[in-house]
């Protein structure tokens, strides 16, 4: 059977405040810390290895991955980051607190920018300090595809062709691999695995620091997923 281990990151500095956080790149907060710490120790527990890892170009998927390898002892894996797996673009809302944002615009709206498949929130201004096309994490990376606001679907247009050409192929030659992302990017590829529809994927919750294990059969078809209890 063929497995792959995904975990959503530990929590973050802007989850502990409840701001929209997006591309915007900030660190663990001790507790996202600690939930890596937790996460590393029940995958090494329960006797999981890797091949080769993959995460984002956001520091606290990065973090995440590194603190659980280190508790795994395998902090010499490869490591691949693509801004593929990046979280969702939140456009304008990002560095905004949540309940304050609902409180101006009110909760359909919000919900409708956070949980609606195909809405996009209001765009990045282009002199916004959190404009990615600016960062030095993204100078080889044209402008054009760097987003400034993106929908659950516009993230699925970049982190499913990314997953079916670089780590489909890895999984089916039966490489261990680890991924360390977002909630959205990886909502994303859990559409992707278990065929779930638009209208449902909406409501699918992805925990911090939560391993998550897949097994797939020869067809790429799911035959087992499971939470790793930390």
């Amino acid at each position: 059977m063929k497995k792959l281990v995904i975990i959503r990151h530990g929590e973050s500095e802007w989850n502990r405040k409840n701001l929209f956080t997006g591309w915007t790149d900030v660190e663990l907060s001790e507790k996202g810390k600690e939930e890596a710490v937790e996460a590393g120790k029940a995958l090494l527990k329960n006797g999981f290895d890797f091949d080769i890892c993959f995460t984002s170009y956001l520091k606290r998927a990065i973090n995440t991955q590194q603190i659980i390898l280190k508790e795994m002892d395998r902090e010499w894996l490869p490591v691949i980051k693509a801004y593929q797996l990046n979280e969702r673009h939140y456009g304008a809302l990002q560095g905004l607190n949540k309940a304050d944002t609902a409180a101006k615009y009110g909760n359909a709206q919000v919900k409708i920018w956070r949980r609606s498949f195909d809405v996009r929130p209001p765009e990045l201004a282009e002199d916004s300090p959190y404009n990615a096309r600016k960062s030095e994490q993204y100078r080889g990376i044209p402008s054009g595809d760097i987003p400034m606001c993106e929908s659950l679907a516009d993230t699925i247009k970049r982190t499913v062709p990314y997953f079916e050409k670089n780590i489909k192929p890895l999984i089916m030659e039966n490489k261990r691999v680890f991924i360390s992302a977002h909630g959205n990017s990886l909502r994303s590829l859990i559409k992707y695995f278990e065929h779930i529809s638009d209208n449902d994927i909406v409501n699918v919750e992805i925990p911090t620091g939560q391993p998550i294990v897949y097994e797939f059969d020869d067809n790429f078809e799911v035959a087992d997923r499971y939470d790793l209890i930390r």
